[in-house]
């Protein structure tokens, strides 16, 4: 047996072949209608099988996704994403809300990845909001830095010898 295969192996050359008698059919059309006159219902009843097995292979109700999203969208209202990311909430917040109606209808792949929609859209909305936080930070910073620059040049010349006094 070679890697599972249930083939028998191969036989040598010198062995004789035995061929089996043929047998003559007096109706040929007719057996190849008889000898395929079940694959109608075998493929009824594989559809059958098939549609019955996915109607009981339901998924859970994501309610773990489901917190999730949740609070990752009261995150990013904390983080005040309303005022520097109220598009990507606005997002977040539409798909939880059609999350949670997918939840009552019982949708629940639907819900599923609605959920995981608006944690990422309210993850990207924080996101975003702290960059554009941080970058007012440096702004500030920045001027705060000049400003400080620009007041110690005037320190300079007015105590430098021979500047204005």
């Amino acid at each position: 047996m070679l890697h599972g295969c249930s083939r028998s192996p191969p036989r040598p050359h010198r062995q004789a072949f035995v061929t089996a008698p043929r047998l003559t059919i007096p109706n040929q059309e007719s057996s190849m209608t008889s000898r395929y006159s079940f694959l109608p219902g075998a493929l009824t009843m594989a559809g059958a099988v098939a549609l019955g097995a996915a109607g009981c292979s339901t998924i859970p109700p994501p309610t773990v996704q489901m917190t999730v999203a949740k609070a990752s969208v009261e995150a990013a209202n904390a983080a005040g994403a309303q005022a520097y990311a109220p598009t990507e909430l606005r997002l977040a917040n539409d798909k939880l809300a059609t999350a949670e109606k997918a939840m009552v209808d019982k949708n629940y792949s639907v819900a599923q990845r609605l959920a995981e929609q608006a944690q990422t859209d309210a993850q990207l909305a924080v996101s975003k909001t702290q960059s554009i936080k941080a970058r007012l930070v440096a702004n500030d910073a920045q001027a705060a830095a000049r400003s400080w620059h620009d007041e110690l040049d005037r320190n300079a010349l007015r105590t430098a010898p021979g500047g204005p006094q």
